[in-house]
Order: C-alpha cells, then sequence, then structure tokens
C-alpha cells in the first residue's frame, strides 16, 4: 500500500463562496482518485492538522480575500514557504488556514508535499449560494486538481494558473 494522500476542501458551506473548498472535495469525491483519500472540513485548526497528520502529499482547498477578481485561483506549494498573510489573514474558521499550516509547521507534522489552492471569493453572506465566478473556478480547481494527482508528479499542475510565489 502507496503512502497517504488527501485533498482536504475547507470551508462552511453555509457561507456563500467560503464553501469553495468543500464544493471542489465533494466534486472530487463523485471521482476520487484511487488511494485518495478526500475530506471537506470545517477548518477548525487542531482538527485541520489531524486531517492531515501522517499524510505524505496534502492538497488543501479554501477560499479567500485578498482583493483580486473573484474566482481568481492560486496554487501556493507550502513546504517551500508560509502562505501569505494577505490572503489568508482574515478567516471565517477563527483560527485560520495560515495559522494551522505554520503550527504543523513549527511542530514538524506538515506533510512533505503541501500545496494550498486559493480561490478567490465575493460574497460570504449567511445563506447565499457560490458566486458565478466561483462556481467556475470550482469546476477548474476540481478537474485540474484530479489531474494533477492522477499524474502523481509532486509540483506538477494542470491547471492554467500561476504558481504564486510567496511574499
Amino acid at each position: 500500500m502507496g503512502e497517504r494522500r488527501v485533498v482536504i476542501g475547507v470551508g462552511n458551506a453555509d457561507r456563500g463562496d467560503d464553501g469553495a473548498g468543500r464544493r471542489v472535495a465533494s466534486l472530487l469525491s463523485e471521482q476520487a482518485p484511487i488511494g485518495v483519500e478526500i475530506i471537506e472540513h470545517d477548518g477548525e485548526a487542531t482538527s485541520l492538522l489531524s486531517s492531515f497528520e501522517g499524510a505524505a502529499e496534502a492538497f488543501l482547498i479554501d477560499a479567500c480575500a485578498s482583493g483580486a477578481p473573484p474566482g481568481t485561483v492560486r496554487r501556493f506549494d507550502v513546504t517551500a514557504a508560509p502562505l501569505p498573510r494577505r490572503e489568508f489573514g482574515g478567516t471565517t474558521h477563527g483560527f485560520g488556514l495560515a495559522a494551522a499550516i505554520e503550527l504543523a509547521r513549527a511542530l514538524g507534522r506538515l506533510p512533505p508535499s503541501c500545496i494550498v489552492y486559493a480561490i478567490e471569493g465575493e460574497s460570504f453572506e449567511f445563506g447565499a449560494p457560490l458566486s458565478p465566478s466561483v462556481e467556475a473556478a470550482v469546476a477548474e480547481v476540481a478537474r485540474g486538481l484530479k489531474a494533477e494527482i492522477e499524474c502523481g508528479e509532486q509540483g506538477q499542475t494542470a491547471l492554467s494558473i500561476p504558481r504564486s510565489k510567496v511574499e
């Protein structure tokens, strides 16, 4: 049996575009690549750490609010550098994805390969659906992430998005 691989969609499906990460996970679970665990997660930090503990490869997907156009997708290799605070400084998940990743790094629990996909949100209103631009980005990330996982090559992406340089 191979090393543990996990995809974690983070968010709150009841808060509009904040549900983007969970929606990507939901789409992937319908056609999950063999041997990949798919998790929908609310973003609570200690539970999130447990979700990727022991994984050789982790992909996390979450909504962000950096001021970029809604539906913009960014890919960050967090094994190389921390997530930028402008995208992940504020969150509806309390502690925050960036802080959870840095805690995992400090504790030596960050997977050897850990990629974060950030989908720029437009509306985080309670009870709102995903906005059209975020829904389109969700479909693109799900399709590209499935292809990336199936390639099995660390650092390769089938998405037509920039690989952000973390500042």
